[in-house]
């Protein structure tokens, strides 16, 4: 009863003290995050859930420099990648509402779109199999920034691919970009809406959004920084800071605790369909991928893991979920490096080291 009512109260007003977050525990965490953690830097915030209930939730450095602003549980990241389950998530549901189907071709939706789209499918972009040039590598002189639809005339422009679709796995931001327009397309509305309206109102996320420079406004942003010959910079945006698909939302972990929460419960998808996202893909020839829709499948002290990280101009961020135990782990960073994979298994292995003396104590 104490338990349930700990995590109650911690749910409604994010007050994260329950009696497994000792002292001890939130120094040797803070150990961890020391160098985001000062009067003059670029911050972080760090947040682990167990069972539907914040185990630990600790902020630290700054969400801005100049003014000074500290970094607080509502202060919004940009995800940079951790973007790329919304977008998948949003493209699936499009798919259970029967508007899209994981075989339709680019084709099929872009009747302008080249020969080579015939090959494109729905389902080979979600899982990076597509063959898609890199738009970064398609970039001009110009310094305007690119949006969706820009990645999407860059592709229809080309004639080719890296391989053959569905050959091989190649990360691919502009497949994430493409299928942005594609839920525009199907959603039959824009795509930073279709997010609010069907992913982040519903989950009750209000203050995540897809920014969209003079349209929307991100509350308590926090900006992104660089370090360069031992001082930070401001690098909040860069040319391609304005596509969504594959890299374009803010949130916090306020916001994230819902998210994982809600993906725990099943809340999202309907139950196949949360399956498939985290199932990884398999090539032509039954190499298997390790990526799903979204996001990364391997494991980590036994256990699956389901993850993925984030890195753009002024920020790196990773969520990692481990849904045989309940556990998630999100960090959000106002820096552009270093990237957090070791950062995060550290902090996981603090985690099952003190939840294994906890369990031993209560014996």
């Amino acid at each position: 009863m104490h338990r349930k009512f700990l995590c109650l109260l911690s749910i409604v007003v994010f007050a994260l003290s329950s009696g497994c977050r000792r002292p001890s525990e939130i120094e040797r965490l803070g150990r961890l995050f020391r160098d985001y953690d000062g009067p003059s830097t670029p911050g972080s915030a760090v947040l682990v859930t167990e069972a539907g209930c914040p185990v630990w939730l600790e902020t630290y450095g700054l969400a801005n420099l100049n003014p000074a602003v500290p970094v607080e549980p509502k202060t919004n990241f940009r995800l940079a990648s951790v973007t790329k389950q919304f977008t998948a998530t949003a493209v699936l549901l499009l798919v259970e509402d029967g508007r899209l189907r994981l075989d339709d071709k680019l084709t099929d939706w872009f009747a302008d779109f080249p020969a080579y789209g015939k090959e494109i499918t729905v389902d080979h972009l979600l899982h990076h199999t597509s063959g898609l040039l890199d738009y970064e590598e398609l970039l001009d002189a110009s310094s305007r920034q690119l949006l969706d639809s820009d990645v999407l005339d860059k592709m229809m422009q080309q004639d080719s691919t890296y391989f053959p679709p569905g050959t091989r796995y190649r990360y691919s931001n502009s497949g994430y970009a493409v299928l942005a327009m594609l839920v525009e397309k199907a959603g039959a509305r824009r795509f930073a809406d279709f997010l609010q309206q069907r992913i982040f109102q519903p989950l009750e996320m209000d203050s995540t959004l897809a920014f969209e420079q003079g349209r929307t406004q991100v509350p308590k942003r926090a900006y992104g920084f660089a370090e360069q010959n031992g001082e930070f910079v401001f690098a909040d945006q860069s040319r391609t800071s304005a596509v969504l698909g594959d890299g374009g939302i803010y949130s916090s972990v306020y916001d994230l605790f819902r998210w994982v929460r809600a993906l725990d419960r099943e809340q999202v998808l309907s139950p196949a369909m949360a399956v498939y996202a985290v199932t990884p893909d398999t090539l032509a020839d039954g190499t298997a991928t390790g990526y799903g829709c979204g996001w990364r499948i391997d494991s980590h002290n036994g256990l699956q893991r389901i993850h993925h990280t984030g890195q753009t101009c002024g920020f790196t961020t990773v969520i990692q979920r481990f849904p045989e135990i309940e556990v998630n782990l999100v960090i959000l960073t106002n820096r552009n490096e270093p990237m957090l994979n070791d950062l995060a298994d550290r902090v996981m292995d603090l985690y099952f080291e003190c939840k294994g003396t906890t369990a031993e104590e209560q014996d």
